[in-house]
């Protein structure tokens, strides 16, 4: 900014005196002959006063004024101002405008430097405002132009000239504004509007055409220049390159969409939910497993939605605390979610909080495993601990069994010989013949016993044949359809019509099914019901024997399959026959299940394969 030295030394520093004494006339030829417009009466050490050539003009309108006697002194302004050399051209304005001057006079180390006038200091100023265009036109890092109306260009600035790749601003001149455009439709139409009403663009985009043919992406900001009239004539505007945003927004892009599929490609359950609650990010895996589709949650469903009641605040404290994790975060914490229809899945979720950078909480994003598998996992191989426990003690069973069975065996055949001699020596129509037939027969009754032990610890081997199960099961019935009708009990069957064939060993069966039937009519010892039903499917047929009878309580029906467990009394049974038709079943390539609900009956299912290759 210049100083009121600075201005002196523009314009030339003289200062003309004259004393009070000159004439109007003498004072106003020196002055068109020096070209100024004021002067200072009196001497360079005595200043009395100042007169201008605005003075001479108002003093010509007085009435009998005459220059060539009229004395300077007599119609100068005795008002004279000073200023130090120092001051810059703002404050110097700002005088002349509050004590509404024309002319200063400037003082430096207590001398009088010369006289400015409110002319010198404006045109100063515009020389001043006029270089610091032209240096901010020239420096500043984005593009600019001036151009006609027509859009030839009238000036561009190096940044303008480098953004479009030309070699020199002497060559970009030569072409219109229009040229480095690469106009849209669109485009076309926006920038006609705008430039034909003269109205201002503001960060309008739209691509330039370098000097290679590349396109360039910026943004242009124009306003019209008008003549005195309101003409447009002409436009200048700014350009400012963003080929580099556009290339970060693309990279922003590719990264986003990346985080996305990974997001969506999840085999988890992956939802995150802004501070009140609301979801924000829904993957596939959370649509399969709650229900809810991506387009009627996001920005509508309210994360409590799919909690328990209650459970969403505990979950937001708990990640608010440090036990789980540390502060913000969740680790594998077990709990349930709710789905759409109603049911629950189990779970484990990991989640954490997301903070800005002042540390305040913006959103919450969790991570969902779904735990049911592993339940299920977690079942089967209880399943297949228990199914191996029984084995052992089935084996461990056998072994005390055939342990029992052959020290038994032998005294008890002794025993048998023993009686047959006996037997021959007495006649039958003596009385005593008949207790030996009795003591007889009850030792071959314990020695079958024996022999079912036996077979129990060790089956005997026996060919497998094709059995067909519905006749099998209709014998037995025969069998002891008498007893069944005095106990009052109902029998009902529905055979799957043809034959269901199973290689088999039909003494195995035939022991296995006379059980159930046998367990059937003990449990209900007050009449009832019996069901028999057989289904053939695609490669095995399933028997349903099922009751009216007391039924199993629910901790004694997992351990209905054990051996030595019964819930009937010492006289009807030890807990051999359920142990031991598992064990014939599964030798067979089957399965054995049960239903029971007490004081209501009990379902056993039977499944055994139609076609396979016969067990070794």
């Amino acid at each position: 900014m210049n100083s009121a030295e600075d201005i002196l030394n523009m314009k030339g520093r003289d200062i003309v005196c004259v004393p009070p004494q000159t004439t109007i006339q003498e004072a106003i030829t020196r002055m068109v002959s020096l070209k100024i417009g004021a002067v200072l009466v009196g001497s360079y050490n005595d200043i009395q006063g100042i007169w201008t050539e605005r003075d001479f003009m108002r003093n010509n309108l007085e009435k009998g004024f005459d220059a060539r006697t009229a004395r300077i002194g007599d119609y100068m302004n005795p008002q004279v101002t000073k200023v130090t050399h120092n001051l810059n051209t703002d404050q110097l304005l700002d005088l002349f405008h509050r004590n509404k001057l024309r002319y200063l006079v400037v003082e430096k180390m207590g001398k009088h430097v010369g006289l400015i006038a409110i002319s010198d200091v404006i045109q100063s100023c515009l020389a001043e405002k006029t270089e610091d265009y032209h240096r901010l036109f020239h420096t500043m890092k984005c593009g600019a132009f001036i151009c006609e109306s027509s859009g030839n260009l009238i000036d561009v600035n190096p940044a303008l000239v480098s953004m479009l790749g030309y070699d020199n601003k002497e060559t970009f001149m030569d072409r219109n504004i229009s040229a480095c455009l690469n106009f849209t439709p669109e485009d076309t139409l926006v920038m006609e509007a705008l430039t034909l009403k003269g109205e201002r663009i503001n960060d309008h985009e739209i691509d330039f055409i370098a000097n290679d043919g590349s396109i360039v992406p910026g943004l242009i900001t124009s306003h019209a220049i008008r003549d005195i009239h309101g003409n447009i004539k002409g436009f200048e505007g700014v350009v400012v390159d963003v080929s580099h945003r556009k290339t970060m927004e693309k990279e922003l892009r590719k990264a986003l969409d990346m985080l996305n599929n990974v997001i969506q490609s999840s085999p988890n359950v992956i939802i995150a939910a802004d501070v009140k609650g609301t979801i924000i990010i829904w993957n596939k895996a959370a649509e399969e497993t709650l229900g809810y589709k991506n387009e009627d949650v996001i920005g509508k469903l309210h994360i409590q939605k799919i909690y328990p009641e209650g459970i969403a605040r505990k979950i937001m404290a708990l990640m608010r605390g440090t036990e789980y994790g540390g502060k913000g975060r969740l680790r594998s914490f077990p709990m349930v979610f709710v789905k759409k229809d109603g049911g629950t899945v189990q779970v484990k979720l990991s989640a954490s909080i997301i903070y800005n950078e002042l540390n305040q909480e913006i959103a919450s994003v969790g991570i969902f495993v779904d735990f049911e598998e592993q339940l299920d996992m977690a079942r089967r191989l209880k399943h297949t601990q228990n199914l191996l426990l029984q084995s052992e003690k089935l084996a461990s069973m056998g072994r005390l069994t055939s342990l029992i069975a052959h020290e038994v065996n032998n005294p008890l055949y002794g025993i048998i010989n023993t009686l047959e001699l006996l037997k021959s020596e007495v006649p039958p129509e003596n009385k005593k013949r008949k207790i030996l037939d009795m003591a007889l027969g009850e030792t071959e009754r314990l020695s079958e016993m024996l022999r079912k032990m036996l077979s129990f610890a060790r089956p005997d081997p026996e060919d497998r044949q094709l059995t067909d199960i519905n006749r099998l099961v209709d014998e037995i019935l025969t069998l002891h359809r008498k007893q069944f009708i005095e106990k009052n009990i109902r029998i009902k069957t529905r055979f799957e019509k043809g034959i269901c064939l199973v290689p088999a060993s039909k003494n195995q069966l035939r022991q296995v099914f006379l059980n159930m039937i046998t367990n059937a009519r003990d449990a209900m010892a007050e009449g009832g019901v019996l069901t028999i039903n057989t289904t053939c499917h695609d490669n095995s047929v399933h028997i349903i024997i099922s009751d009216t009878g007391v039924g199993i309580s629910e901790e004694n029906l997992g351990r209905i399959f054990d051996t030595f467990f019964t819930t009937k009394d010492d006289v009807k049974g030890v807990g051999h026959g359920l142990s031991l038709c598992y064990g014939f079943i599964k030798e067979h390539g089957g399965d054995i299940s049960v239903e029971s609900e007490v004081n209501k009956g009990t379902i056993f299912t039977i499944i055994l394969p139609l076609s396979q290759e016969i067990p070794g």
